[in-house]
């Protein structure tokens, strides 16, 4: 009868660890790609508004850029920079910790 038992919580405990562990791989995964994607949909609306004109109003350069929607609030830690090259925008967002996420580039040349 102990017999029978042991090899059952070893049988139970070789199928959960693993499950386990797939969901806390998971769900960091997901956390990743959830503050990409925030990322992406700020940069985005950014560089809509810089191409329509805004984006005139910088120097030529690199410099900070601050952004005002509330999402930002989400992401990690990082920063988003505006370079600015005669008519070409680039504008971008950095994570200061690199956990996977990467950096989130767009550029647009405004006529």
């Amino acid at each position: 009868m102990e017999v029978d038992l042991i090899i059952g919580l070893a049988i139970l405990t070789l199928a959960v660890v693993p499950l386990g562990y797939a969901f806390a791989k998971e769900r960091q995964v997901l956390k990743i790609e959830y503050a990409r994607s925030v990322a992406n949909e700020i940069v985005d609306g950014e560089m809509e508004i810089l191409a329509a004109g805004y984006g005139r109003d910088f120097p030529d350069g690199t410099q900070t850029y601050s952004v005002h929607a509330n999402a930002a609030a989400r992401l990690p830690e990082g920063h988003f920079q505006l370079t600015k090259t005669g008519n070409h925008l680039r504008l971008e967002w950095n994570a200061v910790e690199k956990r996977g996420i990467g950096a989130v580039v767009r550029e647009v040349t405004v006529k």
